[in-house]
Order: structure tokens, then C-alpha cells, then sequence
């Protein structure tokens, strides 16, 4: 059920930054072709853009972290014992959620301090830029709070938030190295 719905989410994000994506890119070829073509523009469209840009990078941070996609060292990781691997995913999850603590401070503090600012073109508030970083630090911290109830209460296994597949390579390619190297 909780699944489903964090799947849905994420349906709906990569609908929106889909459709933002290609916003952008329309905003941006068009201000450019008049540019160049018309010796005009379109102000609001690089502020929007820039914008647009922001809010997509911080949405599909939010998605890979419930893919678990982010850049990851597992070779380490691959060559412990089973509780020495998930000693190790504990304390990421847990220096993850501290950086993720400061992001949304950071980030609520930035959005209280500029909710009067107008942004110079659009004259919307300042406030929507930061709080895409809001946005993300709470998505992304509830999820890294499943995923680390999930691993202490035993619901997930280590190999599940371990990516694995590389590492493993990684580890047969050195050991096969160090197997015909002389001595």
C-alpha cells in the first residue's frame, strides 16, 4: 500500500518534470531563435527556465533516492559480513539524514527570508526557488526514514539497498588481477 503510493508519487514527478523539461526547452529555443533571428527575447523565459532547471535537478534527486540511484562505493561494502554491511548502510542512512536535516533548514530559512522578494523579471516571490530544496530534504527524508525502518526492523535485505551487480564484477576483476600477477 505504502509502496504503491510512493510509486504513484513518483509517476507523478517524472510526469511533471517531463512536462517542465520540455517547457524549458521550448522557452529556451524560442528566446534564442528570436535572439539571434529577431534581435529580441523573451526576459521571462531565462528566469523561468532557470527556475524550471532547479526544481527538475531537486524532483529527480527525490526519485533516485527511492531507486536508491545515487552515487554509491559498494565495493567496500561487498566485501564485509552481512551485519558488518548493514552496520555501514545504518550509519549512511544516518549521515544522510543529518546532511538532508541541514538541506531543509538551510533551505526553509532561505524561503522565510526571501518570501517578500520578487524574483527581477516575473516579480513572483524568491521563495519558490528555495523551496524546491523544502521539497526535496522532506521527500527524501521520509523516504531515507522508511528505507532505514526497513533495514533495522529486518523488512529489507542488505542486497536490496546495495547495488551490487558492479561491485561484484569489480571484486572478480582485482582478484582475478592479483591471481596472475607475479610475486
Amino acid at each position: 500500500m505504502l509502496n504503491a503510493l510512493i510509486d504513484r508519487c513518483c509517476r507523478w514527478i517524472n510526469l511533471f518534470i517531463a512536462v517542465a523539461l520540455a517547457v524549458m526547452v521550448v522557452m529556451v529555443f524560442g528566446n534564442v531563435v528570436l535572439r539571434y533571428g529577431f534581435n529580441s527575447g523573451i526576459s521571462v523565459s531565462e528566469e523561468i527556465s532557470r527556475w524550471l532547471f532547479v526544481w527538475i535537478t531537486f524532483l529527480g534527486a527525490i526519485v533516485a533516492v527511492k531507486e536508491n540511484g545515487h552515487l554509491g562505493t559498494d565495493i567496500f561494502l561487498m566485501k564485509l559480513p552481512p551485519n558488518g554491511q548493514r552496520l555501514c548502510l545504518v550509519v549512511s542512512h544516518g549521515l544522510m539524514l543529518f546532511c538532508t536535516w541541514l538541506l531543509f533548514s538551510g533551505a526553509l530559512a532561505q524561503a522565510r527570508i526571501n518570501w517578500d522578494v520578487e524574483a527581477p523579471v516575473t516579480g513572483a516571490s524568491v521563495a519558490i526557488f528555495y523551496a524546491s530544496g523544502v521539497v526535496f530534504a522532506a521527500a527524501s527524508g521520509l523516504l531515507l526514514l522508511l528505507n532505514l525502518w526497513r533495514l533495522l526492523s529486518g523488512h529489507i535485505r542488505n542486497e536490496q539497498l546495495v547495488r551490487g551487480a558492479g561491485a561484484q564484477e569489480a571484486i572478480s576483476s582485482v582478484q582475478g588481477d592479483q591471481a596472475h600477477t607475479p610475486k
